[in-house]
């Protein structure tokens, strides 16, 4: 183990008044009194839930009492990975947990708002009374267990509905959202051969309506295992030769049942971001699902009976997954549809004024832009409810954690995170009882033996390495669909460190257990044997003025020299990257980073490549420069802005030609 020096900077210390009422703090009297275990902190029983996996799993599954048709027979069959088994033995169902307890009937569960229609709300009851007609509806339909639905659809209640009533049944859920074109859908939904599809004709984003007509008739021709499309009515189109949502949701005497299924069969099937070839359909799991998201949304998100989360996201991006598992704990959720920014800036921070979120989530991006152009939250709009501010996607900078600080005080918790669609979960954020550090998150999350290896499997602290798990998890995924002999899995995860999962992020482990993310390990800048982070080039570039975005790619020599290291950025206003501009960039990166990371060319480009999942593609970038065929590396119905790669294509060519 190599351990470097410098310790992060305290922002945030827990207050003893408010942690007192945080939701983990039942489940540490809960521990003492059932389990006789005292942990006189976060870091103690940490340690305990990474170094007893099988007793703290355990000890997850009795506090939230979870509701199993048959009993496990062991928690845990053995600690190797891959090929982990979790609870076998147990038969349950996630759906049958989504419902609240009946005095919860008449509480409201879902808040939407959407630019396509008028804002609507769904008590416990009126969800599972939607729930058990579509269920019922899909029975006639002809769906069984283990059968595939899919959902092109937007982030609103038929979508949740659906899912609910298809889980119910034992089938396996997949959605994509409504803004991904025909090829990137087909690329996902063509693997998994579904029976089922439910769509929207078109939506509304932001003051712009979008038809999907042409999308929905190319998905149908192109899965010839669908025997039905369910049109679910948003907006003013409709779909031809579908079945109605009415229909499908008719009344009927049917009760709502749920089919008792192993732990580990598969409840919904998730989509890398299919940026660099076919799309990995990441398969999760009921049981390991249910019990990561009891735990991770009680103890680290703070949820529980009463309380609401907002948290803007498509149904392309497993926030959508984690949003809906708030209604596990009794919380209630905001789905939001539509454009984020519209009308401005201000309406995300309004929604959470007028749903009354008790955490909400946001982007870096975001926060960057509000603390850019001035705005102030905690004194703008009455968000008295808040207690906890999440944000995951990418890094946030310290300047962003400080920012926060200033707004909000102590009186509200910044919890930055990172995990992914791998596991469908945080795996390093912050809690009620952790402190909080000026750009580092605050450390491994519960049940997650985090580490950063070196080249050699060796544990690095204070220095940049893998970010690895050492330890398995009840959501790691359990296949991919279509991998029979579990080879692509294999090759993804436990590549390079045999028995450790492999995550594919950079990050770096302070002494105190803080994390920094510094970007995808695939990404790094390695330039004369020192290596940084992406995420660190563009906190320094942040608060330039003259610039709105960056892309930074190194470019290796084959021969181990220093290669050629590309800045791209945009610029306020399109204007171009002028010498005054770029003597700047270059004294700025010397003084922050180091000579060795000064760029061999900054160049201004319209607009930078991302996802559908908001993520800067820097992997599809670096390749088209190394002379892929763009069409080989990033689908366009994949990236927000297909047109994006135009300016990376035109600069290979013109430095080919050179």
């Amino acid at each position: 183990m190599t351990v470097g020096a410098a310790g992060p900077e305290l922002l945030y210390t827990p207050d003893p008044a408010r942690v007192e009422h945080a939701a983990i703090q039942g489940y540490l009297r809960w521990l003492r009194a059932d389990r006789g275990l005292d942990f006189g902190s976060f870091a103690a029983l940490h340690a305990w839930s990474v170094g007893e996996t099988a007793a703290f799993w355990e000890s997850v599954w009795q506090y939230f009492e979870v509701k199993a048709h048959t009993p496990y027979d062991t928690v845990l069959v053995e600690r190797a990975m891959p090929g982990t088994q979790w609870f076998p033995g147990a038969t349950l169902n996630y759906a049958e947990h989504c419902f609240g307890d009946p005095e919860d009937i008449d509480t409201v569960a879902v808040v939407a708002h959407s630019q396509t229609r008028a804002p609507l709300e769904l008590t416990f009851g009126e969800l599972a009374e939607q729930v058990r007609r579509v269920r019922a509806g899909l029975v006639r339909l002809g769906v069984r267990r283990g059968d595939r639905v899919a959902g092109y659809l937007p982030n609103c209640p038929e979508t949740l509905i659906a899912f609910l009533a298809t889980v119910s049944l034992g089938a396996i859920w997949s959605t994509c959202a409504p803004e991904f074109g025909a090829p990137s859908v087909i690329d996902r939904f063509g693997q998994l051969d579904p029976v089922l599809l439910f769509a929207v004709a078109g939506y509304t984003y932001g003051d712009r309506a979008v038809d999907r007509r042409d999308e929905v008739a190319a998905i149908r021709a192109a899965l010839p295992s669908l025997r039905h499309v369910v049109h679910v009515p948003y907006g003013d189109l409709t779909l031809p030769e579908a079945v109605s949502w009415t229909e499908v949701a008719a009344a009927t005497d049917e009760s709502l049942t749920f089919e008792p299924v192993p732990f580990e069969h598969p409840l919904y099937i998730l989509f890398s971001s299919g940026t660099t070839g076919l799309p990995k359909a990441i398969v999760h799991c009921h049981g390991g699902i249910l019990v990561e998201h009891l735990k991770n949304h009680a103890f680290h998100w703070d949820l529980g009976p009463g309380d609401r989360l907002l948290w803007f996201t498509t149904t392309a991006w497993m926030m959508w997954n984690s949003l809906i598992s708030a209604l596990l704990l009794r919380a209630s959720i905001v789905m939001i549809d539509g454009n984020p920014l519209f009308p401005d800036l201000r309406e995300q921070w309004r929604l959470a004024e007028a749903t009354g979120a008790t955490l909400m989530g946001a982007s870096p991006g975001y926060l960057m832009s509000c603390r850019k152009e001035g705005v102030r939250p905690a004194e703008e709009f009455g968000l008295t409810r808040l207690r906890q501010l999440g944000v995951a996607g990418s890094p946030l900078s310290a300047e962003g954690f400080r920012w926060v600080a200033e707004q909000f005080g102590n009186r509200v918790l910044l919890n930055v995170g990172s995990g992914g669609t791998d596991v469908c979960t945080g795996l390093i954020q912050g809690s009620p009882l952790q402190p909080v550090w000026a750009g580092e998150m605050s450390g491994a999350s519960l049940g997650v033996d985090a580490k950063a290896f070196d080249d050699d499997g060796d544990i690095v602290i204070g220095d940049v390495g893998e970010l690895v798990l050492t330890a398995p998890m009840p959501s790691m995924p359990v296949a991919f669909w279509g991998d029979t002999d579990g080879k692509r899995l294999r090759d993804t995860y436990f590549d390079r460190y045999p028995g450790v999962f492999r995550f594919g992020d950079w990050c770096r482990f302070s002494a105190e257990g803080s994390c920094v993310i510094t970007g995808r390990s695939d990404a790094t800048l390695n330039r004369g044997g020192v290596r940084l982070g992406t995420a660190e080039f563009y906190r320094t570039l942040q608060d330039v003025d003259e610039i709105t975005d960056s892309l930074v790619v190194h470019l290796e020599d084959r021969d181990g020299g220093m290669g050629r290291l590309l800045l791209f950025v945009v610029t306020r206003g399109g204007t171009p990257v002028g010498d005054e501009l770029r003597a700047a960039l270059v004294t700025l990166i010397r003084g922050a980073l180091s000579p060795r990371h000064i760029p061999d060319d900054i160049v201004g480009v319209p607009a930078l490549p991302y996802g559908r999942t908001g993520k800067k593609l820097e992997v599809p970038v670096k390749k088209i420069l190394q002379g892929a065929a763009p069409e080989t590396v990033a689908s366009p119905g994949a990236l927000t802005d297909p047109t994006a790669l135009d300016a990376f294509v035109d600069f290979a060519r013109n430095r080919a030609v050179r």
